[in-house]
This record gives C-alpha cells, structure tokens and sequence, in this order.
C-alpha cells in the first residue's frame, strides 16, 4: 500500500466532551491530539484514520481533511476543487454525495456551493454522483476558507453492530463511554446500571473491561475508497489484545421487555459470559459479591418519558437503595432535570458542563465512593 503524506484527521463529539475524548485519544496512543471545538484533531495517514475507527470509543465521526483553500466565489471553488488528485483516495467506481454548510463566508448558498463541488469531482474522477451513497464529501465554508474533508465512518460510530434492538430514549453508546471514563472508569472495576434500559452501560463497561474494539463488528465507509488496502486492515483487525476482567458487569429493570433486549443485544456482541441482566425495580438493586464499583444510570427525565412529578419518587428510591446499601461505590447519574438530580439526596461533587442530547442538555451527576 502506498502510503499518503500526513493530513489532519478530526474525531467528533458532543460538544463539551472535547476534553474526555482528547484523554481516550491520547491513552490510544495517537499522537499530537488536540481538544478543539466540536472534537479531536490528529495527525496521521489511512492507518491512523483506520484505527481511530476501530479503536476509539468516544467519537461519533472519523473526517480525513483532505485540503483547505480561501474561497471567494463559485466559480473559484469548482477550480481548486478540480485541482485536487481525487483519484489518490475516491474511486471512480463508488457514488459519492457531497454535504456542504457556509457561514460568515462570501459563498452563503449550501447547495449551490455542495452542486459546485460535486460537478468537479465527478468531471475529474468519473465517479457518479447520488443523494444515498455511502461515501459522503464534507465541505465547510467558513470565514472565507473552504475545508473538504472525506466521511470515512460511513454510519455514525455509535452504531457499533450488535444492536437489533433499543429502548425509547436510548443514550448513544458513544455517550455513555464519554461518561463512564468522566466517572473515572477504566475497566478495572464492576459496574452497575440499575435502570439499564437496552443495556448501554453495562455492555460499553464490559468491552472497556475485555478490551474489546468498538467498531470491531461493523463496516466503515473507508473501505470504499481508492486508499483501502483489504489485507492491511484485516491484519490491522486481527491483533487481539482481549482479556476476561475477574469481575462482572451487572444491569437490572423493571422492565421485561427491557431485560430481554440486553440480554439479546450482549450475545450479539459475544458479552452474555461477562454479564447479568435481571428483572427488578430500583428498590430492590443490591450490590454483587466481590469488590465496590461505580453504579452509573441514565433514568427517564421529566422531558423525556413522564412527568417531573411522577418521576420524582423514582429518583428518591434511586437515592435511598444507594446511601442504604451500596457502601464503598461510586455514583454516576445522567440527567436533564438538576432537581430530579437532587431529589435523590446523594451528596454530589460539583458538576461538570451539560452535554447535548436528543434535542436536550442533560449532565452527569457524580459522587465520591459513598460513605
């Protein structure tokens, strides 16, 4: 495979979550990673870009920033966008669609700017262009300057593969290991998701736990590019570095149906050894044998699924079931509502900045281990 010179590669995330994903960047091992806003910048080629969607958990997009040039009129953008060897890394064989945005820029017109791109592309490589292809060319005009930049994750990334199935209001799986890590989770402790839902936490702490890689059971846009080496990343895929955690990963539910999603969507992603998933209100979840943990749930909200009002006896059940008998373990609660938060009567630190999700802004609530 020939290797491409060194671009810039952005990983995306909620924004506000920069600094939590920059540290799983970093722990990676990927270098010169830089928190900015919206997300993660790294320095790399198509292996790095490979591995960063096989390997991080935290991002929901892998963008290849390909070139960068001041744009001033249409006509300019097709130019320098023809200019560009777009044979080196698309192929002529594969559609391609190109979404575009502009601000504070000369260029204002999305769609015409998005036609423009599209046109020079498809005349320089021959590639056909169409509105559902799976290979997707970002342009972002702004101030002026015009960044284009290759989709290479295809599906958002918290589609890890082994769901079928999920619950009203589902937390996103990238979400929820941003979360477990800002809890202070690294896999070398149980966990513990007492209102588990479709299982999230339980089966994203469980493949923290094995070291397990999240895009281990799905396929990426990249490997429809001209770039893909098809033995390269099967070798790339096949390095294990899994082990068995000496512990297990437990989630409860009042719910049956909820109970019978997780323990589909664990076998499907080969974790039914690791955990336990049992039918039984909040009241009645009980720490496992063995050593103190972190509890981490994302409840419905008053926004979300009921009323504030008739889910404040559910926070206040989740409260007294953990000062009552979870001694020792760390609490980690996500929320919209700070006074369903406090209905709980856990004594929690100081709060870190809320983070978009589903059109609200919820926030962890975390504790110390608990007296």
């Amino acid at each position: 495979m020939t290797h491409a010179p060194s671009f810039e590669i952005f990983l995306a995330t909620s924004p506000g979550l920069e600094p939590v994903l920059c540290q799983e960047v970093r722990l990676k091992g990927f270098k010169h990673a830089k928190a900015v806003p919206g997300g993660v910048t790294i320095t790399g080629g198509w292996p790095e870009v490979w591995r960063a969607n096989l390997w991080v958990r935290g991002t929901s997009k892998v963008l290849a920033r390909l070139l960068s040039f001041p744009v001033r009129y249409l006509t300019q953008l097709e130019k320098r966008t023809k200019a560009f060897d777009w044979a080196s890394v698309l192929r002529p064989d594969v559609a391609f669609r190109v979404e575009a945005s502009c601000s504070t820029s000369r260029v204002y017109h999305a769609g015409a700017a998005a036609e423009r791109i599209g046109a020079a592309i498809s005349a320089a490589l021959g590639a056909p262009l169409s509105d559902d292809a799976a290979v997707v060319i970002k342009a972002r005009i702004e101030n002026d300057v015009c960044t284009l930049s290759l989709d290479t994750s295809g599906d958002l990334l918290h589609r890890r593969g082994y769901k079928a199935a999920v619950n009203r209001a589902p937390l996103r799986e990238t979400l929820a290991s941003l979360f477990l890590m800002q809890c202070g989770y690294k896999g070398t402790e149980p966990v513990l998701d007492p209102m588990c839902g479709s299982g999230t936490f339980v089966l994203e702490a469980a493949e923290i736990a094995a070291r397990l890689n999240p895009g281990r059971l799905r396929h990426f846009a990249f490997e429809q590019f001209a770039t893909f080496d098809a033995h390269a990343w099967q070798a790339m895929r096949a390095v294990k570095s899994e082990r068995t955690p000496p512990f297990k990963f437990y989630g409860s539910d009042r719910d049956a149906g909820a109970i019978t999603m997780s323990h589909a969507n664990a076998e499907r992603a080969g974790l039914d050894a690791l955990t336990t998933f049992t039918q039984r209100p909040i009241s009645e979840a009980r720490p496992p044998e063995g050593p103190a943990g972190l509890v981490i749930s994302n409840p419905p909200y008053g926004t979300r699924i009921g009323d504030k009002q008739e889910l404040a006896p559910l926070y206040r059940a989740f409260g007294q079931t953990m000062l009552a008998h979870f001694s020792g373990w760390r609490v980690g609660l996500i929320t919209s509502e700070s006074s369903l938060a406090y209905a709980t009567g856990l004594p929690f630190l100081p709060n870190t900045a809320p983070i978009p999700h589903g059109g609200l802004k919820v926030t962890l609530y975390q504790t110390a281990p608990l007296p």
